[in-house]
């Protein structure tokens, strides 16, 4: 691998993860539009941006030979509709006054990847990342007894997004193809939603400013765009480093929640997430022990 190409998969990661950073400042201009619709919307211009995506970067015989596959398209079909709840939990957490858990929920994403590979892979873990998913915990429960509810949104989020990430593992489908199943089984029925919601006389599209109607249709490269670039950084950079990468995306959000939108930071707050970054500082030391241990 070139250092050239290392570089180019540093800024494409970079990219990536401060887009998703970023999205909770594109899903508050669509306040206006119920979080369902705006999935709706996500999902169908999505697959309409992939299309082309697919078709002209060669990836379409991928396709097709996942579609060929009966177990592997069921699969796929799965987790279409995991990631989809997983979208609109997210957006609706956003427009709803909770940046702050979504922030929590994807840093505890992670540590959740480890304990599911424990429950189901068998997978043992080190010390270090039975302290971090023990920190972790004692976070989740502090917040829980201190702040009196429950993160369940946090949890929910990093929970269902580790389940698709744990099912699409399964699937010996690449990113951007497997994306693009994923929106081609789920678009016909949010499309056949979004016309009969038009034709009642209901919906935003077409029926506010303007800007609204961009918003949504940009919606699918706002999804798209940061997967491709991910994909190519993935390919292009080592494991650990993508692994320090993803913490931008909640530290965006988390500064994002507290500075712009001014959501409430509580000292229960303050533990949870003391507790979240100390587990992430315990699991990033194991995974660069790892990767330097030898055989």
């Amino acid at each position: 691998m070139t250092s050239d190409t290392s570089r180019k998969g540093l800024v494409a990661g970079l990219g990536a993860f401060a887009l998703w950073g970023l999205l909770p400042l594109y899903w508050k201009q669509l306040l206006d539009v119920p979080p369902f619709e705006i999935l709706c919307h996500r999902i169908l211009w999505s697959f309409v941006f992939l299309l082309p995506v697919v078709v002209f970067s060669g990836r379409w015989a991928e396709v097709r030979a996942a579609v060929r596959d009966r177990g592997t398209l069921l699969r796929v079909a799965c987790s279409g509709l995991l990631v989809g709840f997983n979208w609109y939990l997210y957006i609706w957490a956003v427009n709803t006054g909770h940046v702050l858990e979504t922030s929590l929920g994807y840093y505890i994403n992670p540590l959740m990847n480890v304990a599911l590979g424990c429950v189901f892979l068998r997978e043992r873990p080190s010390r270090l990342q039975v302290a971090a998913i023990a920190l972790a915990a004692f976070g989740v429960l502090w917040m829980l007894a201190g702040y009196g509810r429950f993160p369940w949104v946090a949890l929910t989020l990093a929970g269902s997004f580790s389940l698709y990430g744990f099912m699409r593992k399964t699937v010996k489908v690449a990113s951007v193809p497997g994306l693009f199943i994923e929106t081609s089984i789920l678009a016909p029925f949010v499309a056949v939603w979004l016309v009969r919601l038009h034709l009642g006389g209901g919906g935003a599209f077409m029926h506010l400013a303007p800007t609204t109607d961009l918003l949504l249709m940009g919606a699918g490269v706002a999804t798209s765009t940061p997967l491709i670039w991910f994909a190519f950084a993935a390919r292009s950079l080592r494991l650990t480093t993508v692994g320090v990468l993803q913490y931008l995306a909640p530290t965006l959000a988390f500064m994002l929640g507290v500075f712009v939108f001014h959501e409430p930071l509580t000292p229960s707050h303050l533990v949870t997430f003391g507790c979240i970054w100390g587990a992430l500082a315990l699991y990033t030391i194991e995974g660069w022990r790892a990767l330097h241990r030898k055989p």
